[in-house]
């Protein structure tokens, strides 16, 4: 159960235990208060800057709602804000109590578009009878669909409306979604490289230092457990892209597409030597200096530098 709820609830058996009709109103820290003694606490508690409970408590319709607070009886401004603290979950049980206020739109347009952030149904004419309550259970369906089989789950977006048949549209789809399991997603971009090419283009690199705009990369495309020509293609790609996200920091630096994937793969390598408990003898730096400008010319020595200190400070870069 939601947090919110749970206290409603709460407040409501501390009403019905605390208030009777020879003058008690409520409890505070387990010790009954006289009634007329809550215009007292209530001074108080403004007089510190808290909310006003009593007068929160005394917002209902009737008797039988002593206690609840009534979030119809509010501002709407502010029952609106409370709602959108709560999950889906927790909205659908708020919509048994306050049905009009827990099924409006701009609540579930908020839950959708903070979970997947772009879909291609975002930018058309809605259709008859949509709704983002609806839009959210087809959204989470299809997701719990591509985390068990991936082409199956694109195909389900596709059937629904929901994103169009286009790498372009895929790739925004996967690069502002975080509820995709990183290991299916892995696979499928592996197989769907047109989706991987429009996925990387959506990565600005500009004014990143080397190894932090590597780590950036690798937490939205997961890099392989292992060597291969999958992670041969990330590292190519994510060096074409840097290069041309910082066209004027490579001149200064004369730096290439060819030389940052050699840096990349030095700092792959270090990583895993600095950060292994497997590995006992550790890559010194005058050592990583050396190893890397044998393997790239033209690069600075203070340049080589900061990029161990960076690993060696932050950690692996495709952790």
């Amino acid at each position: 159960m939601g947090q919110g709820l749970w206290r409603i609830a709460r407040n409501q058996q501390l009403q019905q235990q605390g208030y009777s009709g020879q003058g008690y109103l409520t409890r505070e820290h387990g010790r009954r208060i006289p009634a007329n003694n809550v215009s007292n606490t209530s001074h108080r508690k403004q007089a510190q800057g808290g909310i006003d409970i009593y007068h929160l408590l005394k917002t209902r319709k009737s008797k039988e709602q002593e206690g609840f607070i009534n979030l119809e009886m509010l501002p709407p401004e502010l029952s609106f804000t409370i709602l959108s603290y709560l999950n889906a979950t927790d909205l659908c049980l708020a919509s048994c109590v306050w049905q009009d206020l827990a099924n409006d739109e701009l609540l579930w347009q908020g839950l959708c578009k903070s979970t997947w952030g772009h879909c291609s149904i975002y930018n058309k004419n809605p259709p008859l009878g949509f709704s983002f309550r609806k839009l959210y259970m087809q959204l989470d369906e299809g997701s719990l669909t591509f985390n068990a089989n991936p082409d199956e789950g694109v195909n389900y977006f596709m059937s629904k409306g929901i994103l169009d048949d286009s790498p372009k549209e895929i790739a925004k789809f996967i690069f502002c979604t975080r509820t995709l399991n990183w290991k299916k997603l892995r696979i499928y971009l592996d197989e769907r490289r047109d989706v991987l090419d429009d996925l990387v283009t959506l990565h600005n690199f500009r004014n990143q230092f080397l190894p932090n705009a590597l780590r950036e990369f690798f937490r939205h495309i997961h890099a392989p457990e292992e060597r291969g020509e999958y992670l041969e293609t990330l590292i190519t790609k994510f060096s074409h892209r840097f290069c041309a996200c910082n066209p004027d920091l490579m001149r200064e630096l004369g730096l290439s597409p060819d030389a940052v994937y050699v840096l990349c793969y030095s700092l792959i390598l270090l990583s895993i030597d600095l950060t292994s408990p497997h590995v006992k003898n550790k890559m010194s730096k005058r050592e990583f200096i050396r190893n890397t400008r044998r393997a790239a010319q033209n690069i600075s020595e203070d340049f080589v530098g900061h990029l161990y200190d960076n690993i060696y400070l932050i950690g692996h870069v495709a952790a």
